[in-house]
């Protein structure tokens, strides 16, 4: 696709926006950034891409029509619901994602995982895995890299490893992995896209131009996942760890990670041996291991990744011990279920700070997991009374409210004893109280650091 000359709007001043803004004003295009706020970066960044050649129009939008602009480019974090990609859709203008744009410029195979929860994790060990087997790769995506920025740089001889989310994927076109990976669907982002079946819709855009040659993987153990199987046209691999597929795919065998795909089993190594805690860690590690079989890699490479693999920051990222006491920073559970996925991963007591923004979310099955398995709940933020509610229903009574962060964090280490975790998994988005959930993770490992030397 030719972009010389075209008038383009950026919708969206965030790290995706900028990143669109400055790769489209480098392809001669004539680029519109635009916001409903005004946006503020340290180091002049607006103004920097201003002098680029960056139009800037700040603080609202501008009108959409044919007159004025030949495409509308999405931020993941803006809706469709907004004027300006109201106002293109309804004027015949197309409208696309930076994934899509990124994918028009992609040489290099791409591997995609998308799922409610888990695609942070899994996309960083394909990504490793892949390095691993001597491939030159590149990971980005709704991880932190916008893929725009550096998808020129690989050929077809190395790898993207892509991880999308739903915002995303509701401003494809012609996004096509050579590799999809869909990893659970469980109630998320329902503040946006209304229903489960809006999301699951949002979530089948992975693969909906995927063909023969194309491979997408499922996870067998997820109802919702498993329905979408059909709807794929590419060759399936589903992935089990709670039951041996004797018609083929990737799943636990006597504790043991096995493959067969149709070529007899192989053993890639112990479920115990993984670098990673936790029984979603080994979801996660099963439906990597499929991606990278469906891509070719070989089973000793696998192997020494997955032992390797200590995981990514924000995800049950141990911070420290203080007397005794793990503090244990998993800011990036920011939905009920990756929560009750972190309070699964211990077996000790646990003291959980919980709370921020709701995302439509239902606590009722969080709030039955934490009367399991927490000796203390710490809420916070604007749905505190909402989790409060949930499990005081249940009898659970060793609640503290917290008025800020801080207050939350000294409550967890003045009411830990040894041989307890103290856990962030919030259960909810940080927007409430920070920009996002690695602010919100940062602080607590500071905090926590804090406590270690005063101690």
């Amino acid at each position: 696709m030719q972009f010389k000359d075209r008038k383009i709007l950026v919708v969206g001043a965030g790290k995706s926006g900028l990143a669109v803004s400055r790769f489209l004003v480098g392809k001669k295009a004539h680029v519109t950034l635009t916001d409903a706020a005004e946006p503020a970066y340290p180091g002049k960044e607006l103004e920097r891409l201003a002098s680029e050649g960056v139009d800037l129009f700040l603080g609202g939008y501008p009108a959409v029509n044919r007159a004025g602009f030949e495409m509308v480019v999405m931020s993941p974090g803006v809706p469709l619901t907004t004027e300006p990609a109201r106002e293109a859709a309804e004027s015949g203008i197309p409208v696309i994602g930076e994934l899509e744009l990124a994918y028009y410029f992609a040489r290099a195979p791409v591997v995609a995982v998308t799922g409610t929860n888990g695609k942070t994790t899994t996309t960083a060990l394909l990504g490793e895995i892949f390095k691993e087997s001597g491939f030159k790769t590149l990971v980005g995506g709704n991880i932190g890299l916008p893929l725009v920025t550096e998808v020129e740089k690989y050929g077809p001889e190395d790898i993207i490893v892509a991880e999308v989310s739903s915002f995303q994927l509701e401003t494809t076109v012609a996004f096509k992995p050579k590799v999809a990976v869909i990893l659970n669907l469980t109630p998320d982002h329902l503040d946006r896209h209304g229903t489960m079946e809006n999301y699951a819709e949002s979530k089948a855009g992975i693969f909906i131009n995927q063909g023969q040659d194309d491979f997408t993987v499922f996870n067998y153990d997820d109802p919702l996942t498993v329905a979408l199987g059909n709807q794929s046209r590419a060759r399936t691999i589903y992935f089990s760890r709670r039951k041996t597929l004797e018609t083929g795919g990737v799943y636990v065998r006597d504790n043991l990670i096995t493959v067969n795909l149709n070529e007899g089993e192989e053993v890639v190594c112990g479920c115990n041996e993984l670098g990673i805690p936790g029984a979603h860690n080994l979801e996660n590690a099963l439906a990597a291991v499929a991606a990278a079989k469906a891509a070719g890699v070989g089973s000793a490479a696998l192997a020494r990744t997955l032992k390797q693999f200590k995981g990514v920051p924000h995800r049950l990222e141990f911070t420290a011990e203080i007397n005794g006491v793990k503090y244990i920073n998993d800011s990036k559970g920011t939905n009920p279920d990756a929560a009750i996925k972190a309070l699964e991963a211990f077996t000790e007591p646990v003291l959980l700070i919980a709370g921020g923004k709701n995302k439509g979310s239902d606590f009722s099955d969080f709030a039955a997991r934490v009367r399991e398995r927490a000796r203390v709940l710490i809420v916070l933020g604007e749905c505190a009374d909402m989790i409060a509610d949930a499990v005081k229903s249940g009898g659970f009574e060793n609640l503290f409210f917290a008025a800020g962060f801080d207050e939350a964090v000294d409550l967890a280490h003045r009411n830990a004893r040894p041989g307890e975790i103290v856990l962030l998994s919030p259960a909810c988005a940080s927007w409430d109280m920070f920009s996002n959930y690695e602010e919100r993770g940062n602080l607590f490992k500071e905090l926590v650091l804090k406590i270690k030397q005063n101690t």
